[in-house]
């Protein structure tokens, strides 16, 4: 195949139907918007004429053989992988199936307990049971950074035999564990390595970054170009970096979630975002990281913040760092992250991506504009003048340690009974409870209940963070087993 990345053959084959103009008997019952005026007028016609059903020459994401089948190759081939498959209901769809395609029922995996909840989902749909690493915390953020290859070996030694690693690259916030040693480690005891790679999609393209899953030889990483490789929302990446994987067989499983009604919108946004990376990506990186570079000493000038660099997650010589997560301590001005994120939004019109008890974290990506940074410095600087200057109390970062009593899978199946927040010390959870962002579990389906997880969703919900996954949307109750 010719590898020439400024290729783009799916936005192309759907680009020639449009401009084909072709008589549409056929669904999406919009008829290329004439069915939809409102949003049409809107959005505009070429949106929704690319809106197809499939159709001769446009293939079929679920069984590729012309366009799509050419445009997986050569996204491959950007990111390093020996397979890519397209995904359009987000990297999730990507997590679940490198789990399922790993374990079976009652197989157990090793994983960080700081795993997102499509983790939990995919052990859920696999029937795998989780060994849990406990990530390393940072005291004075008050944030979980990630696992060590020695925190791995010792969870190889205390499983029966796992059949998975998982772990994550980057974190939400940026913070990459020793991936080459991590991978080194469990393949020495001939177990595969899976990435959560959802925040990592651009590290590949330039030599600052944290090491890729591909290059760190990971068998196996799901990640999300619609979060840091420019293609639209929804749109990721399923990527095969060992021969050992049977990419038919991973084919099939992707095919029990995958859609029936794929979005060529998103699937062409993946393929001109690859182009893009591809070609351009070292050169758009190069600015973004002189941006942020600059943007992070701006912030670290003004009395009262804190914007940690790479080489404060670097000094233990076990995590690196993606520079372009702008993370902000704000602990010192007297407020909260919620808080401040709050003041950002209903004073500044800025929306940032995530907030906690004591930072803000800011993403700084491909399209971003100079003057969004300046407005940012100037309200974190207008902001701090007029904050009290009095440090947030300090609330003790809880490393949760949880006991599995239930594979999620049976707690899932189980019967279930409503139970007060404040009752439910000891018992078994029957759903998970998050925060979100950045979607990690406190506590998941099949694990106990203890005091200390209730005392923190209380002062979760007294800082008004957004609690998910249970069912009660103000979380005064939980859903046990019964």
């Amino acid at each position: 195949m010719n590898f020439d990345q400024n290729r783009t053959p799916l936005f192309d084959a759907v680009k020639y139907h449009v401009k084909r103009n072709a008589i549409p008997l056929q669904i999406p019952g919009h008829k290329q918007g004439y069915g939809l005026a409102e949003y049409r007028e809107f959005v505009g016609e070429n949106v929704l004429k690319m809106d197809l059903n499939e159709t001769r020459g446009i293939d079929m994401i679920w069984d590729p053989v012309s366009v799509i089948a050419e445009a997986e190759k050569l996204l491959a081939e950007a990111l390093g992988a020996n397979h890519a498959y397209f995904l359009i209901n987000g990297t999730t769809s990507g997590v679940q199936a490198m789990i399922m395609s790993s374990c079976t029922p009652g197989d157990q995996i090793i994983l960080p307990r700081n795993a997102h909840k499509s983790i939990f989902n995919g052990l859920i749909l696999s029937g795998a049971k989780p060994v849990y690493v406990l990530p390393k915390i940072d005291d004075y953020l008050g944030i979980v950074t990630g696992i060590t290859a020695e925190g791995l070996q010792g969870a190889i030694e205390k499983s029966r035999n796992a059949k998975a690693v998982m772990t994550i690259n980057p974190s939400y916030y940026g913070v990459a564990s020793e991936l080459e040693r991590i991978v080194e480690t469990a393949h020495d005891s001939c177990i595969p390595v899976l990435v959560d790679e959802a925040h990592g999609t651009h590290m590949c393209f330039h030599p600052y970054f944290p090491i890729s899953a591909m290059a760190a030889g990971a068998d196996m990483s799901a990640a999300s170009l619609h979060k840091t490789g420019g293609s639209m929302t929804q749109s990721s990446a399923l990527l095969v970096g060992s021969s050992k994987i049977n990419p038919n067989y991973i084919k099939q499983v992707l095919n029990l979630t995958y859609t029936s009604s794929p979005s060529y919108i998103l699937l062409c946004s993946l393929d001109v975002a690859r182009k893009q990376l591809a070609i351009n990506g070292r050169q758009m990186l190069d600015q973004i990281l002189g941006l942020v570079r600059r943007t992070r000493a701006e912030i670290n000038k003004i009395d009262g913040l804190f914007a940690p660099d790479k080489s404060y997650f670097e000094r233990s010589g076990k995590f690196s760092f993606d520079e372009t997560k702008l993370l902000v301590s704000v602990q010192k001005l007297g407020l909260t992250g919620y808080e401040v994120e709050e003041i950002l939004a209903k004073d500044y019109n800025i929306l940032i991506e995530l907030a906690d008890m004591y930072n803000i974290l800011a993403v700084i990506s491909l399209g971003e504009k100079e003057e969004f940074l300046q407005s940012f410095v100037a309200a974190l600087r207008d902001i701090a003048t007029r904050a009290k200057k009095k440090e947030v109390k300090r609330i003790e970062t809880v490393q949760f340690s949880p006991e599995v009593v239930m594979p999620p899978r049976d707690a899932f199946f189980s019967k279930k009974r409503s139970v007060p927040l404040e009752q439910c010390a000891g018992e078994i959870a029957g759903e998970m409870v998050m925060v979100y962002p950045p979607g990690i579990p406190l506590v998941s389906m099949g694990e106990i209940i203890t005091a200390d997880i209730i005392d923190y969703v209380k002062m979760l919900k007294e800082e008004r963070c957004t609690i998910q996954g249970t069912i009660d949307p103000i979380v005064d109750n939980i859903m046990v087993l019964d």
